[in-house]
């Protein structure tokens, strides 16, 4: 019986075994969607530590020097203001401002939004950078960039015209306190304050600490919302090559390039020779005048046009803006003349008062 059944169900049991096998040979599942990895995020705005700490060693000297009060009352005042006023290192000073204009030139939005779509592409990203550092004027066609130079045209050009209205001022002291004795004695170790003159001229300069800080917000871009004093102001081109260094240097540090890693190349964008010159001139000019200056009120000549005067000059050159209008000059008392008397009269006696009757 049990013999009967199995041949008369082997015919459906192999037809549904057949079924199985060809079931188990058709086409695989779909494996399910897998997206690809996010790309990685761009690089922060970077700006080296270094620079920073320039930028605010600049920014101290600015401030210092700038608060020289034309107001002397003695010898010891004129010489301390001296030290104070030739204490910068030019190429170190030229470094400053190049990386306070870069500064500066990251607190513009639009500036700054259209370079970090840059930086998200890695390929773009580098060929961007060794565009900038091989041709620094490419930043001038970057979108965002009027806006972002005339940030830095305010920033450097109201500073270097406040030290030349500030130097006309000490140079005018030099006249007007001359009706005090002690201005006129002669200045005593005039040879070593000449060298402490020089010395100071080639010692760096530090930025203070508290400031470091705050330039350090405010090179990561217009989101920090540091509070610099700045009014948005564009400005169309041509640009000074100081100007557009510091917007080139702007440029690097938004795309994430202008870090330590690349510290040696963007240190040559401060490199500008005709800025240079001009800060050499200013010191060069300053040694001579103390080489013949004697009386005290000569120093103060001194100081007011070698430093002040012609450093300030330097930076507004730098900026392309006009130069401070010059004071109208005080007003000079006029005596009247004296009253003529005949020659042969000689002087007329004073008349006497009528009588009255």
């Amino acid at each position: 019986m049990k013999s009967l059944l199995s041949a008369r169900f082997a015919p459906a049991l192999a037809a549904f075994a057949l079924a199985a096998v060809l079931a188990g040979c058709g086409p695989e599942k779909p494996a399910p969607y897998v997206p690809p990895p996010p790309p990685p995020p761009p690089p922060p705005i970077t700006l080296a530590p270094r620079l920073i700490e320039e930028a605010s060693a600049w920014r101290g000297y600015m401030a210092r020097a700038n608060a020289i009060s034309p107001d002397f009352q003695n010898g010891e005042q004129i010489q301390t203001s001296l030290r104070t006023a030739a204490a910068y290192e030019p190429k170190q000073f030229l470094r400053g401002a190049v990386a306070w204009a870069a500064i500066v030139a990251l607190q513009d939005p639009t500036f700054v939004a259209e370079l970090r779509k840059v930086a998200a592409d890695p390929a773009a990203r580098l060929a961007m950078r060794d565009q900038l550092i091989a041709n620094p004027n490419m930043a001038t066609i970057l979108p965002g960039a009027d806006s972002a130079a005339g940030l830095i045209m305010q920033a450097l050009g109201n500073e270097g015209s406040r030290m030349v209205v500030n130097g006309r001022a000490v140079k005018q002291a030099a006249y007007t306190v001359q009706h005090s004795a002690w201005s006129k004695i002669s200045v005593p170790d005039r040879e070593g304050r000449l060298i402490a003159a020089k010395s100071l001229s080639a010692t760096p300069m530090l930025g203070d600490a508290a400031d470091v800080m705050l330039l350090q917000q405010a090179s990561t871009g217009p989101a920090a919302a540091t509070p610099l004093g700045l009014t948005p102001a564009a400005a169309p081109p041509p640009w000074s090559p100081i100007v557009v260094r510091g917007l080139t240097l702007a440029a690097l540090a938004a795309i994430g390039e202008g870090g330590d890693a690349n510290f040696d190349a963007i240190t040559t964008l401060s490199a500008e020779p005709n800025a240079a010159y001009c800060l050499n001139m200013a010191k060069l000019n300053l040694y001579q005048c103390l080489a013949v200056s004697k009386p005290q009120y000569e120093d103060i000549f001194c100081l007011g046009q070698h430093i002040l005067i012609d450093t300030g000059a330097c930076m507004v050159k730098w900026t392309g803006a006009t130069m401070p209008a010059e004071p109208p000059p005080p007003p000079q008392l006029v005596r009247a003349p004296p009253k003529k008397t005949s020659i042969t009269e000689g002087p007329r006696k004073p008349q006497k008062p009528p009588v009255r009757r």
